[in-house]
């Protein structure tokens, strides 16, 4: 399974340590960021699946970040949640009215913060914990390590598979082959960005037999994505 990924955006290295060694105990895949403008970069360059996002932070404020990120069509259903010294009922407020999903006030305990995240990961984006992916006619089984078209069975390499199922995590959105490289391959794999064609090239084989449609989209110049249905 292609374990969650979580940004977070947090100044305080103490925290930052606690933080990231607890979600990746989770089994999520963690990248700490420790300041806001940095942060808004990184978030053009790849939407994980969860933000954890300080108010007060250097550069962006944590408020206005989640601000800028609610505007923008690729973040606006991003789950966020909120962390603060901030406690009072007017800040509580305004932090989720601003777009926040959830909000807790530091010093917070390290098992609340947990539960709160898979709990804001299984309500917002079910499809990154759940086991069985299903996408038009094709149906990922992660524990098993099977897909299936139609009832039959798909033989797919490991990469290939990995590739479907995070493709299948996202249906309808465009990949460019840089954030397809980062999100199958990994950010530390560097690999040239065509290899990401020839293995498209073997999953779309793989998968449209029999003269059934072609799932995959391919969008020139900008990438590619599985079809919603």
């Amino acid at each position: 399974m292609i374990a969650p990924k979580i940004i977070v955006v947090e100044d305080e290295e103490p925290l930052c340590v606690l933080l990231r060694y607890n979600l990746e105990a989770e089994g999520y895949q963690v990248e700490v960021i420790t300041r806001g403008d940095d942060a808004e970069i990184r978030l053009q360059e790849m939407v994980p699946d969860l933000l954890v996002l300080d108010w007060m932070v250097p550069g962006v404020s944590g408020i206005e970040l989640c601000r800028r990120l609610r505007m923008r069509p690729e973040t606006e259903r991003l789950p966020i949640i909120m962390l603060t010294a901030r406690g009072e009922e007017s800040d509580r407020v305004r932090g989720l009215s601003t777009g926040a999903d959830d909000y807790l006030v530091k010093p917070f305990s390290t098992p609340e913060f947990v539960a709160r995240v898979r709990a804001l990961l299984r309500r917002a984006k079910p499809e990154v914990l759940s086991s069985v992916l299903k996408v038009g006619d094709i149906v990922l089984d992660r524990e098993a390590h099977r897909v299936y078209r139609r009832q039959s069975e798909i033989r797919l390499g490991p990469t290939e598979f990995r590739l479907l199922e995070f493709l299948m995590q996202h249906p309808g959105r465009v990949f460019s082959r840089g954030q397809l490289l980062d999100n199958v391959w990994g950010e530390t794999i560097y690999i040239d960005e065509r290899t990401v064609d020839v293995h498209v090239g073997r999953l779309r084989k793989a998968v449209n037999t029999n003269k059934m449609p072609d799932i995959i989209r391919t969008i020139r110049g900008a990438g590619y994505a599985i079809r919603e249905a």
